[in-house]
């Protein structure tokens, strides 16, 4: 593209017309459409909600957290509350982009859903997806005004995230037959979706139960499929993913108490989460923390 074919930088944004109606589980709050200009920049910075943005054309980067991800059309990168982000456009191919802001108690939840992850931020729909659709049926909702605004707009949210999944889940089962015998083909997927479902849903209370009926497997089948290709039972690997996520919260988040932090990884016991770090790390929570001050 030459510099005279460029396309001129346009911004629209729409806010939720009536805030009050929208619950506390999930709210959409603004969604805006944007063709950047070359070489366009945000951040870093941080926001207290969740941003999903979708590239309808051209290019860029988005870096999370000190990771890139190199995006074109049809790809997308969610913001994560209180991340370190950044996004910048490319010099040659400016994206053009929609996004769609949102937070409750239900948001982070629903995000995990969608095959998303603070570790995999980003998503790429399949060739023909409606993704473009669903931001587009929200603008014009909160433009009109229209009755129920914030259901509809919680719908189209919720649909978005299912393009997601379906892309995700389509991806897998691509790259499963791709690998065929080589990578001893069910076994390998089984134990692809279980490392998925762990590191998307740790932070739930979830069992190794609950993962086996969500997957459809036997439970003692995927245990022994689990073992022999990692070396691990799911509930050590579960238990170690956790422990990991939490020295990241003790690191990065002082303000929250041992007991915050092991609620937000998925211990709903403090004491057994500090006996489970101890084993670990050969030290407490809270030393490991004081010792990581000093640095």
């Amino acid at each position: 593209m030459t510099q005279t074919q460029k396309p001129k930088p346009t911004y629209a944004v729409v806010s939720h017309p009536d805030p009050d109606a929208a619950n506390r589980s999930l709210q959409v709050l603004f969604t805006g459409r944007s063709q950047t200009k070359p070489g366009h920049r945000l951040g870093p910075k941080v926001f207290d909600h969740f941003l999903i943005h979708y590239v309808e054309s051209g290019r860029g980067v988005y870096t999370a957290e000190g990771r890139e991800y190199a995006l074109g059309a049809g790809d997308s990168f969610v913001i994560y509350p209180e991340a370190l982000v950044s996004y910048a456009a490319d010099e040659e191919e400016p994206w053009q982009y929609r996004w769609i802001a949102f937070k409750g108690e239900e948001a982070e939840r629903l995000v995990a859903a969608g095959g998303v992850s603070p570790e995999t931020p980003m998503a790429r729909t399949r060739e023909g997806a409606r993704a473009a659709k669903w931001f587009e049926r929200v603008m014009k909702t909160f433009r009109d005004k229209e009755a129920g605004a914030h259901l509809r707009a919680n719908g189209c949210l919720q649909l978005l995230l299912a393009e997601y999944a379906d892309a995700r889940r389509a991806g897998e089962a691509a790259d499963a037959a791709a690998k065929g015998a080589d990578d001893d083909g069910p076994a390998a997927a089984l134990t692809r979706q279980a490392i998925h479902y762990m590191t998307t849903q740790y932070a739930e209370p979830i069992t190794i139960e609950l993962m086996a009926e969500s997957l459809g497997y036997n439970r003692a089948y995927l245990s022994r499929v689990f073992r022999e290709r990692t070396g691990a039972t799911p509930v050590a690997f579960l238990v170690r993913l956790r422990l990991d996520r939490a020295r990241r919260l003790l690191r990065e988040r002082p303000l929250l108490t041992v007991e915050q932090v092991a609620s937000s990884v998925g211990f709903a016991d403090a004491l057994y989460f500090s006996k489970q770090f101890r084993r670990a790390y050969g030290q407490s929570p809270t030393e490991y923390r004081r010792s990581v001050k000093q640095y």
